[in-house]
């Protein structure tokens, strides 16, 4: 069960779901919950933060 919560937070963080939506998607009472546990950045997303980030230093 908490796979799939997992899951399902990771993918909607990296859908760009405002993370008050995914807090009121899985149910939990405190953000942090949601934040802290259940959505973790896949590896793609990280990239393509760290690729922005080192465009945004190149400029």
């Amino acid at each position: 069960m908490h796979d799939g919560r997992r899951s399902c937070g990771t993918l909607l963080v990296d859908l760009d779901v405002h993370p008050r939506v995914i807090m009121r998607i899985l149910r939990h009472a405190q953000f942090s919950m949601t934040m802290e546990i259940y959505s973790q950045a896949s590896s793609k997303k990280t990239r393509d933060a760290l690729k922005r980030l080192g465009e945004s230093l190149d400029e």
